[in-house]
């Protein structure tokens, strides 16, 4: 059990640059009510950068709002739950869900998730 309040925010940073992510680290480590979360242990919230190359060579692009949607499909989460957490329509989560199974060509809810991991969209 650490020390620190449960009340402080705990902070990921997966970030494919290690000046970058020094640089957060140094930065973040010194507000107070935030703090690094440990290898393995689950976050409240994550920064994420990935190299823009790397994501400019993809032969597709998800919104903003894509990408909300693909990690809550990532979680399990049905339509109903996905439009609960984003404050959508149920109507509106199954377009996004539609957009993102044609976008990376996916078959299924869990083949949209395989396939943007092994792309590098999300990392599980």
């Amino acid at each position: 059990m650490s020390d620190e309040p449960a009340s402080d925010i705990v902070i990921a940073l997966e970030i494919d640059d290690p000046v970058l992510a020094d640089r957060l680290a140094t930065l973040l480590g010194s507000v107070a009510g935030l703090r690094l979360a440990a290898p393995g242990e689950r976050a409240t919230a994550a920064i994420v950068a990935r190299n823009r190359e790397a994501a400019s060579n993809s032969d597709f692009e998800l919104t903003p709002r894509e990408l909300d949607v693909l990690a809550l499909l990532a979680e399990g989460a049905s339509n109903k739950m996905i439009a609960q957490r984003l404050g959508i329509s149920v109507h509106t989560a199954k377009f996004h869900v539609g957009s993102l199974l044609d976008k990376l060509d996916a078959t299924g809810r869990t083949d949209a998730v395989a396939h943007a991991a092994r792309r590098g969209v999300i990392n599980l």
